[in-house]
């Protein structure tokens, strides 16, 4: 591996994965933030309990592969920790996104994270 390609990588590393939404009701850590294709993702989201909690959509999204997940809450008795693996993610650039879905359907908080899948060269 070259050195500029390790001194890329490292920096990458180094940048930060997680962000939270508007009203910090729902965080998202994705890792490893940097890897090699086929890539094993996880994705972590934190949710604050509120009683309007429906759903948690979880998207990873680049130009050339979608892959989404969702999963049905509880309300404010749903857990605080929802994970989910993607599988074979294929090279590209992605933006992960976590979206709370409210009671009426529609997305209450977003919380996004970009990773880098890189190929083999």
């Amino acid at each position: 591996m070259s050195v500029t390609l390790r001194a890329a990588i490292g920096g990458l590393i180094i940048a930060a994965t997680t962000t939270g939404g508007a009203t910090e009701s729902i965080s998202i850590r994705v890792t490893p933030a940097v890897a090699f294709a086929p890539a094993e993702l996880v994705i972590r989201t934190t949710i604050a309990p509120d009683a309007d909690n429906r759903a948690v959509e979880i998207i990873a999204d680049s130009n050339e592969f979608y892959r989404s997940s969702q999963f049905q809450l509880e309300g404010d008795r749903a857990p605080k920790t929802t994970t989910v693996q993607f599988h074979s993610v294929p090279p590209g650039e992605y933006d992960v996104t976590a979206a709370l879905i409210g009671a009426d359907g529609r997305p209450r908080a977003l919380a996004h994270a970009h990773i880098n899948v890189l190929g083999a060269e």
